[in-house]
């Protein structure tokens, strides 16, 4: 692959960022030299230096917000995470409550809040505008490694030392089943189409996971080496890898097969990566500082150049130079072209004219791959006059050998008609063998057929079950399609009739209906439609999946139609979906602006101001978590500034005691008595001592004014 640009910034890169408004790529090296480039002549148009030298970046050492406004970063001895406001330069806060080292940050996408993972496995949640401690995630037994957020900010995952991955609803505020499959230490975990995560571990294992169902769906084949970096092209078609070792890999996600695991080779171990969707770019940022481009689809415009010369052979080579060529439309036409070509061959030879389908085919002979293929099929036409002998002589057992041995005469004309002859002779039987006085009659018209030991089985079955023939036709006129489902399982024999093709055929047009339905939002068609469909084996666990989903969707429907907010929220938070809807999205982001202003007040510790933001989520049962989060939060600041301001000792201990009992123990009441303690050293309060709630439990009916009253 070929350079498109490149420049040094000497130092380490080790987060690359593009803002496609304002076409800028942010570059931060690893002593947080922070560098703003024009994405398109890489001039430099804006940046400063935060002089914190990373020795260690494997992790995510450093982040930048969406908005421009905030970086994280590690200190340089790694005893704290800290948050800074990129316009004023200022520190906004810092962590240092972890046990050891902090180990990554990550700032989620809609500028909330700053995520702070260390070696003792804790993952603190700071508010971006206030640099308090806003929540805590589910911890691991040991060190975090990565935190990564969906798109939409609603999914957060953590990869840990402990062979781990976290999920966590954000939207709920509840974490999704453990994800526990990997045999090493997870080193790198990223979210793609909607409810899907790749992890990599540290022995170069990768995994893509279901997060819905918690399962994994596959695991990735072809990585040896140590992966330092990866990220997923805009449209979610390619995943790039980039290695230690300086290798970039590139796999396709919709059959998660490898396309090439030496797409591109570096000098240097590649530290950072990061996609431009509207150019096709991959922008790669190495260990020795240099940040270099490529065009993934490099060799198009030649490609198109040598099909309208019809030089086939030159486009296989630069197919071979770059495989990812074969996702282009331009490669759809070759491929096309070629498949009309030996198909058009096919049927020469079928005629018997040898020098014809030479003459289609020489176009690619000088094709490796093809030339193969070329060669082959002569040699299995070679056998074909005699296979077309047989099939007209009536020497049946004969020519089924033959289109057994070479199967490209299952393609032909001859051969589709035998199967043809043969599917009218076994239903007219099957209809014989029912009267007594034409059983010999069927009997002997399909003796043709004895010889032959994939159609004996079946003749042999018809004459022995003729009961089970009947119940099948009976179970199809009456529409028990589960039923008709059983019976073709335990009796093979019943899917060479033509009420099984009519079956079939039946099946697929209804799964097409259904889907269209689906894609215009007629949920109720495709709700009718599914509810046949789940009859039939091949459908039954899609269609009960989306059938689920459809009654979640219309009780949405419903609830927004009637006003009913509460039942509306609490069903975008059973299926996600929703809120990719117009209606879902607005209520998604009034809920986020709601937040956003309550956090405000619980940052004071104005209990009323919060309560008063959000009355209207107070009584939806899916955000008591989230409302349980924030009003903790306020409470805790109420805390904070009782100290402050030096309350009485037994009031502070009886808010103490009252959070404990509201929301159980927590990191942020734990390190609150630690602050407490020193400004009140003569306290006997013992928090292993009190009795403890839990947010789980939690109800707004609990919110009192003060926490210490």
């Amino acid at each position: 692959m070929k350079v498109i640009k490149s420049k040094s910034v000497v130092k380490p890169i080790v987060l690359l960022k593009l803002y496609k408004e304002g076409n800028t790529l942010l570059v931060i090296d690893n002593e947080t030299t922070i560098r703003f480039f024009n994405n398109d002549s890489l001039s430099l148009m804006d940046g400063f230096k935060a002089g914190i030298e990373h020795k260690d970046y494997r992790t995510n050492v450093v982040d930048f917000s969406q908005d421009q406004y905030y970086l994280a970063s590690l200190s340089a001895d790694a005893k704290e995470s800290r948050l800074y406001n990129a316009k004023t330069k200022k520190l906004v806060a810092k962590v240092d409550r972890h046990h050891g080292e902090a180990s990554c940050v990550a700032i989620d996408p809609l500028n909330r809040f700053m995520l702070s993972g260390g070696d003792d496995g804790k993952i603190f949640a700071i508010d971006v505008k206030s640099g308090k401690l806003m929540f805590t995630l589910p911890s691991h037994i040991d060190t975090i490694n990565d935190i990564a957020f969906s798109k939409n900010a609603n999914w957060v995952a953590t990869a840990s030392y402990d062979r781990k991955i976290s999920v966590y609803n954000l939207v709920t505020m509840t974490p999704k089943e453990r994800l526990r499959a990997h045999a090493a230490p997870v080193m790198k975990v990223k979210f793609f189409n909607k409810n899907k995560l790749v992890s990599i571990d540290k022995d170069s294992k990768a995994i893509i996971w279901n997060i819905h169902t918690s399962k994994v769906i596959t695991r990735l084949q072809g990585i040896h080496d140590d992966v330092r970096e990866m990220v997923i092209s805009d449209d979610e078609r390619f995943l790039f890898l980039g290695t230690h070792l300086g290798y970039v890999l590139v796999y396709d996600l919709n059959t998660y097969e490898a396309i090439s695991t030496r797409f591109i080779k570096m000098t240097s171990p590649i530290t950072a990566m990061e996609f431009d969707g509207e150019k096709n770019e991959l922008i790669i940022g190495t260990e020795d500082g240099f940040l270099i481009y490529y065009d993934i689809f490099e060799g198009l415009e030649q490609v198109k150049i040598l099909l309208k010369n019809k030089q086939f052979e030159a486009i296989q080579e630069e197919i071979e130079k770059n495989p990812i060529l074969r996702y282009t439309s331009i490669y759809e036409l070759v491929s096309n072209l070629w498949e009309k070509t030996l198909e058009k061959a096919k049927i020469a030879l079928e005629n018997g004219d040898r020098s014809r389908a030479q003459l289609l085919l020489n176009q690619f002979k000088d094709i490796p791959s093809k030339n193969k293929i070329i060669q082959k099929l002569f040699l299995d036409y070679a056998q074909y006059p005699k296979f077309v002998d047989n099939a007209r002589n009536n020497k049946l057992a004969l020519a089924y050998s033959l289109a057994n041995s070479f199967p490209v005469y299952k393609d032909t004309k001859i051969y589709r008609a035998l199967e043809t002859k043969w599917k009218t002779s076994f239903a007219k039987a099957q209809k014989m063998m029912l009267n007594p006085k034409t059983l010999q009659s069927a009997k002997d018209m399909l003796m043709p057929y004895r010889g032959i030991s994939e159609k004996t089985k079946f003749i042999q079955e018809l004459f022995t079950k003729s009961a089970i023939y009947l119940r099948f036709r009976e179970s199809i006129s009456k529409k028990d399609f589960k039923m008709a489902m059983q019976l073709i399982k335990q009796n093979p024999f019943l899917t060479e009739l033509p009420e099984y093709t009519t079956l079939m055929s039946f099946s697929d047009n209804l799964y097409m209906k259904a889907h269209d339905a689906l894609a215009q939002d007629d949920l109720h068609t495709a709700g009718k439609l599914l509810s046949v469909l789940k009859d039939f084996d091949d459908f039954k666990e899609e269609s009960i999946e989306i059938l689920k989903d459809i009654e979640v969707k219309q009780k949405f429907y419903l609830a927004i139609k009637s006003n009913n907010m509460a039942e509306a929220y609490d069903a975008m938070a059973q299926l996600e979906d929703i809120q990719e809807t117009p209606e879902g999205k607005w209520l998604q982001d009034q809920w986020n602006e709601d937040v956003s202003i309550a956090n405000t007040y619980a940052v004071t510790g104005d209990v009323i101001g919060v309560k008063k933001v959000l009355e209207k989520y107070l009584n939806i049962n899916s955000k008591h978590m989230s409302l349980a989060t924030i009003f903790s939060w306020c409470y805790i600041s109420q805390l904070e500034n009782s100290v402050n301001n030096r309350v009485v000792q037994s009031s502070i201990e009886k808010g103490v005691k009252n959070y404990l009992s509201l929301f159980g123990e927590t990191d942020q009441i734990n390190n609150f008595f630690e602050t407490f303690k020193e400004y009140y050293p003569e306290t006997k309060l013992n928090l292993e001592l009190l009795p403890k709630g839990s947010q789980s439990r939690w109800r707004p009916s609990m919110i009192m004014r003060s926490i210490l009253e």
